[in-house]
């Protein structure tokens, strides 16, 4: 497996949403269509929704002035973790959901480093690259997961384990806490 490049190459740079996958072939540009690594978009427990037996709504947002791309693999890795976290310290008693899709396509037109290496490219000849992988397109102000719960003590639990992701995010995060009254 190819290493992924760096999110810096794509998450803060102007990005036109690219998504067209045709049923026809020849219509196609991208020939393959990368799969979503996302596994679950709704995960906990459904009866808290369902019951209303919550007081407490916790968003992660994007908190940058611009709209960023954030790669699948990072929401996965960061559901992933909170997830591992939650389950472990307060089974059953949280819902969570995430609120982007990565529907916008990235593409890489491959170089080659090194000596000698410039016999061998193709430069800018049919550069339209293949393709690397998925992303979301988050505006600014934009929930990224909603998780809620109730009680003081969860909530102070989930508000650390949402801190402990700031580093898994190409982009600034606010975590903001929403009280509930009925």
């Amino acid at each position: 497996m190819v290493a992924l490049r760096k999110a810096g190459a794509y998450s803060k740079m102007y990005a036109r949403p690219y998504t067209r996958v045709s049923k026809k072939k020849n219509k196609n540009f991208i020939k393959t269509n990368p799969q979503k690594k996302i596994v679950k978009f709704t995960m906990g427990n459904v009866k808290i929704i369902q019951d209303k037996k919550f007081d407490t709504v916790l968003r992660v947002k994007n908190d940058e002035k611009i709209t960023i791309q954030v790669r699948d693999s990072a929401i996965e890795s960061a559901r992933q973790s909170v997830i591992r976290n939650l389950e472990a310290k307060i089974p059953g008693q949280f819902y969570f959901e995430i609120k982007i899709s990565p529907h916008h396509i990235l593409r890489e037109n491959k170089m080659l480093t090194g000596a000698g290496s410039d016999r061998m490219q193709t430069g800018m000849q049919k550069s339209f690259g293949k393709t690397i992988g998925r992303a979301a397109l988050v505006r600014p102000g934009h929930d990224i997961f909603v998780i809620t719960t109730s009680g003081d003590k969860n909530t102070r639990i989930i508000r650390e384990n949402l801190s402990s992701i700031k580093a898994k995010f190409p982009c600034k995060i606010k975590i903001s806490t929403e009280k509930i009254v009925r």
